[in-house]
């Protein structure tokens, strides 16, 4: 039996038109992009090109366009880097309470050095509130960061109102939006961001590599320091292969962007559905009105402390979900999804949800193999 892979929210299979880019630009161009030879003109060529069309993904100026290892570095570049570079406007960063690991450890780090941080509450679908944003606001507000899409529920947060709200406070804006590029239209001037993270592996391209945009004025500091690379922000040097498969995945999902949104949410629908009929006591985490297309988060009630069974009795069915984040799952003792606690959940049932996440190799046959394996899984777990 085929294996079914529904954690595409933690990382996806890569296209194969992206490694077929890759294997091209491993093959053909291997030297530094940073040597002056002709091999090195190439690789600069090649990492400029990528620049350029990753940043007519975004809409914005390749200039704007920084390469980072992925998006945990470009969420932590983006909060230190802003935080140290702009200190003596300030010390106060405003985040929301579903924010990733990383941008919440980052904090956490940050208020050893100095800083404060004030966590804005979601309501029960998970999503933000830009007046509550305003009311958080402080003379010493530096900096608001809030994901775009979480990675846990799906839900897409405002962040057009609340670009509108900083821009008007003129405050910097930062933007994780490593969970909805590629799914949803991103535009920079939209948003309104001065910050946006994007990274590789969540669209179907390599592990490893993501990006940052910097708006154009923006002071940051760099976290890397040596040879001066990207412009002088981001020293370390630069994974050619990987960017040109990075811009080129980047490609891939804006021009079947519309199909995609319209067949995933379709298999989404079909599944929520059946999970509708056949369970009397299954639940949905977060809004269902507002969220990226494909990812589903459920669970059962009263049933909530089988959620590791079920997923590993799944998995022996040749079908990978997860509970939640892939990152979180490192931190066995957390207590539950912090994201899960922040929408109402008690701690029972922010251990208890499965996360099914749809991507582009995923077809209705996929669907009706999860649902079948689950249904004589539930009954086997029914039996106890």
């Amino acid at each position: 039996m085929n294996r079914v892979y529904l954690d595409n929210a933690a990382s996806t299979p890569m296209d194969p038109r992206v490694l077929e880019t890759m294997t091209l630009v491993s093959t053909e161009c291997y030297a530094n992009a940073s040597s002056m030879h002709s091999e090195g003109a190439r690789a600069k060529e090649i990492l400029e090109d990528s620049r350029e069309r990753m940043a007519s993904v975004l809409n914005c100026n390749p200039e704007e366009v920084f390469f980072t290892s992925g998006g945990s570095e470009a969420n932590n570049w983006a909060l230190k880097g802003f935080a140290f570079g702009n200190r003596r406007k300030g010390n106060h960063i405003i985040i929301s309470g579903i924010e990733h690991d990383c941008v919440l450890n980052s904090c956490d780090w940050l208020q050893d050095q100095g800083f404060n941080t004030t966590m804005l509450p979601v309501d029960e679908s998970g999503i933000t509130d830009p007046e509550a944003l305003r009311k958080a606001i402080r003379p010493e507000t530096i900096l608001v960061s809030v994901m775009h899409v979480n990675n846990e529920l799906g839900t897409i947060q405002p962040v057009n109102e609340i670009g509108h709200i900083t821009r008007e406070a003129n405050i910097a804006f930062h933007v994780d939006a490593c969970q909805s590029f590629g799914k949803i239209p991103i535009d920079t001037k939209a948003i309104q961001a001065d910050m946006i993270s994007v990274n590789a592996h969540k669209i179907y391209g390599q592990k490893g590599t993501g990006a940052l945009y910097i708006k154009n004025g923006t002071i940051i500091e760099p976290l890397l320091h040596g040879g001066g690379h990207e412009r002088g922000l981001r020293s370390t040097t630069e994974n050619i292969p990987s960017i040109a498969g990075f811009s080129r995945a980047a490609e891939l999902c804006n021009e079947s962007l519309k199909e995609e949104q319209l067949r995933i949410g379709q298999l989404c629908l079909k599944l929520i559905s059946r999970l509708s009929e056949e369970y009397d006591n299954v639940y949905f985490n977060g809004s269902q009105e507002y969220r990226v297309p494909g990812l589903i988060n459920f669970a059962f009630s009263g049933q909530e402390g089988q959620a590791m069974r079920l997923l590993l009795m799944l998995d022996d069915e040749h079908i990978s979900v997860s509970t939640g984040s892939a990152c979180s799952s490192n931190h066995p003792d957390s207590g539950g999804s912090h994201v899960l606690k922040a929408i109402g959940r008690d701690p029972v049932e922010a251990r208890g949800a499965i996360r099914i996440s749809i991507g582009r190799f995923n077809t209705e046959n996929d669907i009706d193999q999860f649902c079948d394996a689950l249904s004589l899984i539930m009954k086997k777990l029914n039996q106890f």
